[in-house]
């Protein structure tokens, strides 16, 4: 079987361009991963997600441990043929649920008990049982089990949380084992603290992992502290694995991002956006519910090549959406999930040919305009 393996073929400044080889497909970094929480891109089939350009989607260990189980998947044949996607898929640990769902569950050094948010039934997610689900789901890239505190937070309450977590990641990897063609990721930690985020990373490569994500962030400090997080604790990472920043985020947040050497995020963003009437541009964000939108015949994007661009206009798109029609969330999220993977297109090739720079300043200059005006 193949291995998995990170080709890293250029970089600029701080920002890297490479290919992810995994036995189900390469993953062309940087690359952006729509979220397939419940084994589904809400509002999308997995035909129309690949079409957007997604090398990789993520799953998510805690729901699809609740319904339908794994257990039930892996009898299936295993996520893949459960969603009928034939790509790469990461799956998250169910560690970020352990932050989200505080109010339902009891963290020990053990692991975590869960209730359950659907029927109050209890579940418990250990290292051990994480690395299981995952196995059982057959995810590609399987993640650590980690536990992550909301920001801000203090200084003892942080170094406790990556200092658990750590501990976490060495059982993680003895549960992991030897599994040819799947890789697992560790995840550094430390809040906002630098020396903590130094510490997470030391220890992180002292176990040994096949690709190193920088968790912890996108979850209430804003983005210009993200940013100075970043500026540091990607370089603490090695440089010949792929670099993952979970959970983020709006455009302007990937592209800074990038612009700091990470190579794979994913967010809801764009799917919950696309449901909710919010639609990134070009030209920045576009609200399709407002008043504005209803006697314009123009596309959303007049560059985009995407369905909802290419053959409907703003006043449809505005009138399904007050309508409450399903083919609005439908059309939304696939050019939310076409304009994100243009960004990253434009980034590998902008980061290939030496011009990232060049390229970023379009990128924000044009968002800059804001929208088209009405007619």
């Amino acid at each position: 079987m193949e291995k998995f393996s990170f080709n890293l073929q250029a970089q600029d400044g701080v920002a890297r361009t490479g290919v992810i080889h995994t036995p189900r497909g390469d993953i062309r970094t940087p690359a952006f991963m729509p979220v397939g929480t419940a084994a589904t891109v809400k509002a999308m089939l997995p035909e129309s997600v690949a079409a957007t350009g997604a090398d990789i989607l993520l799953g998510n260990t805690y729901h699809l441990m609740l319904r339908p189980t794994a257990e039930r998947i892996d009898r299936l044949g295993g996520l893949h043929n459960f969603m009928n996607w034939d790509k790469p898929i990461l799956t998250d640990s169910g560690g970020f649920q352990v932050m989200s769902l505080a109010d339902l569950r009891k963290l020990t050094e053990k692991g975590v008990t869960f209730k359950s948010h659907i029927d109050g039934s209890k579940h418990e997610l250990t290292p051990e049982r994480s690395m299981e689900i995952q196995k059982l789901l057959g995810s590609d890239i399987v993640m650590c089990f980690d536990e992550c505190p909301a920001l801000p937070a203090d200084r003892d309450r942080i170094a406790a949380s990556m200092r658990l977590s750590m501990r976490w990641a060495a059982r993680s990897r003895d549960a992991f084992g030897d599994r040819p063609g799947h890789a697992l990721f560790g995840i550094q930690q430390g809040g906002l603290e630098r020396d903590f985020r130094e510490e997470s990373a030391k220890a992180l490569i002292d176990v040994g992992f096949d690709g190193y994500a920088v968790g912890g962030l996108a979850v209430g400090e804003g983005q210009e502290a993200m940013f100075g997080c970043l500026d540091y604790a990607t370089d603490m990472l090695p440089v010949d694995r792929p670099r993952y920043l979970m959970g983020v985020g709006k455009p302007d947040d990937i592209v800074g991002a990038v612009a700091r050497g990470i190579d794979m995020m994913d967010c809801v963003l764009p799917s919950r956006s696309g449901r909710t009437g919010q639609v990134f541009t070009r030209n920045g964000v576009v609200n399709i519910k407002n008043a504005r939108h209803a006697d314009d015949p123009r596309p959303l994007d007049e560059d985009c090549t995407c369905p909802a661009c290419a053959n409907y206009s703003r006043a449809y798109l505005h009138h399904v959406f007050r309508s409450q029609e399903m083919i609005s969330g439908m059309l939304l999220t696939w050019h939310n999930l076409h304009y994100f993977q243009e960004i990253m297109a434009g980034m590998r090739a902008a980061i290939a040919s030496g011009t990232f720079a060049v390229w970023q300043t379009a990128f924000h200059d044009r968002r800059a305009q804001g929208d088209i005006e009405p007619l």
